[in-house]
């Protein structure tokens, strides 16, 4: 009789365990499933990722064929070169650097003739023996006797001084407009550009300096603008 009843509850015990089991083979498979159906429509499911709406989204006009490299070495060999290759720009960049480099060129030229003019002459005043059909002689001597010696020297290092700085100027010239040649076609033409442009007005308080503090309140209103593009 004990024996009957040992077998009924093992037998009752082991039927409730196989009851209580889950097929967990077909649990996975349902999210393998679903897994490869979220793939496939490119949702994100339960993911914190911001949505982009479209209407602000960003548009790129990258310009790979645009080589800086090519703009420096054409406004190396020729200025404004550079300026004609970028297309930014280039109607009122070209004239400007042209007119620069006019300017410079002509101070070079005329404080150079100053130079050897004035060089020539104080020769001369020091004892060197003229030659035969030197144009300077005669201004030699037109200054003879009118002109100090310490007039004609300051003179003579004025026009040098001006002649250097003139090459100098004619040299930055000649180094911005290259500069400007890299810049346009590294940050305008290499660089993507976004059409986007907005602005913001938002009241704010704005800390005034030490030297303008009252004792009262070291803040007055203002108005803060912040322009995103």
């Amino acid at each position: 009789m004990y024996k009957y009843l040992l077998f009924l509850g093992v037998f009752t015990f082991l039927a409730f365990a196989a009851n209580a089991q889950v097929d967990t083979s077909a649990v996975k498979k349902a999210d393998t499933i679903q897994k490869v159906k979220t793939k496939a429509s490119g949702k994100q499911v339960g993911s914190f990722a911001p949505r982009i709406d479209p209407a602000k989204e960003k548009i790129y006009h990258p310009d790979s064929l645009h080589s800086p490299h090519k703009a420096v070495m054409r406004s190396l060999m020729l200025p404004g070169w550079g300026q004609w290759y970028n297309r930014t720009g280039w109607w009122w960049k070209m004239p400007a650097i042209y007119v620069g480099l006019g300017l410079f060129a002509k101070n070079i030229v005329d404080n150079q003739h100053y130079y050897k003019e004035y060089l020539t002459i104080s020769r001369y005043r020091a004892g060197v023996v003229a030659k035969p059909g030197d144009p300077y002689y005669e201004e030699y001597l037109a200054f003879q006797g009118v002109v100090p010696d310490a007039n004609l020297n300051d003179a003579r290092e004025n026009a040098r001084r001006n002649r250097d700085l003139s090459i100098l100027g004619f040299l930055g010239v000649w180094g911005i407009q290259i500069i400007d040649a890299y810049i346009d076609a590294k940050f305008i033409h290499s660089y993507t550009v976004d059409n986007n442009l907005s602005f913001k007005v938002a009241p704010g308080l704005i800390n005034q300096p030490v030297y303008a503090q009252g004792l009262n309140n070291s803040y007055i209103p203002g108005l803060k603008v912040t322009f995103t593009f």
